[in-house]
């Protein structure tokens, strides 16, 4: 997944400053407790970000 459709799917799922703010501040288990944006700052695939958050935030999987 590029980095452009992820954060078009974060922004159209939860909406701009909602999204912007979720990878900030929320810590993601499955992924060591690292934010979204620490995660893909060190090279971790958004798409894997991506499903990681739509299951802390119970997004249905039709929609990952």
């Amino acid at each position: 997944m590029r980095l452009t459709e992820f954060t078009e799917l974060m922004h159209t799922t939860f909406g701009q400053r909602t999204a912007d703010a979720m990878l900030l501040d929320h810590a993601i288990l499955d992924l060591g407790s690292r934010t979204g944006a620490q995660a893909i700052e060190e090279g971790v695939d958004p798409r894997r970000v991506w499903r990681a958050l739509c299951r802390d935030f119970e997004v249905p999987p039709e929609r990952w």
